[in-house]
C-alpha cells in the first residue's frame, strides 16, 4: 500500500475527530528508523484519544482495507500507538505529548504540519 495514501487517510481521520497539532514526520531517509513515517497528534481527553484511534482504524479499514499490525495504550488512552508497519500513529493526551517530545527526538526528519480545522 502507498505510504502517502495511508498517511493522508490517517490525517483525515484525526481531523474528523478534532485531533490537534497533527504532524507527519518522514522517517524514510533516517538511518535506524523503525518505520517510514510517524503521524503524531494531540487530544484533550482520554475519551478523545480513544475516539481518534477508533476513527483511524475504521477509516483505514473502510477506505484502504488495511488494519493495524498492533495497537498499544488503549487501556488508559493517554498515549495510543497504532502500528501500520510503514506508518506509526501516536495519539497523545495533550499534557503527555510535551513530556515525551517525539518531534524533538526525530528533529532531523522532514515534517509536515497540518492546519487545524475549526
Amino acid at each position: 500500500m502507498m505510504k502517502e495514501k495511508l498517511v493522508e487517510t490517517i490525517v483525515e481521520a484525526i481531523s474528523d475527530k478534532k485531533g490537534q497539532n497533527t504532524i507527519t514526520l518522514d522517517l524514510s531517509g533516517i538511518d535506524g528508523a523503525i518505520t517510514g513515517a510517524f503521524v503524531i497528534c494531540s487530544a484533550d481527553s482520554t475519551t478523545q484519544v480513544a475516539a481518534i484511534a477508533d476513527g483511524i482504524e475504521d477509516k483505514v479499514r473502510r477506505e484502504l482495507g488495511d488494519k493495524p499490525w498492533r495497537v498499544e495504550g488503549l487501556t488508559n488512552s493517554v498515549w495510543v500507538a497504532m502500528d501500520y508497519v510503514d506508518v506509526v500513529v501516536h495519539i497523545f493526551l495533550k499534557e503527555l505529548r510535551g513530556f515525551y517530545k517525539l518531534e524533538e527526538l526525530w528533529a532531523d526528519a522532514p515534517a509536515i504540519r497540518y492546519e487545524q480545522q475549526q
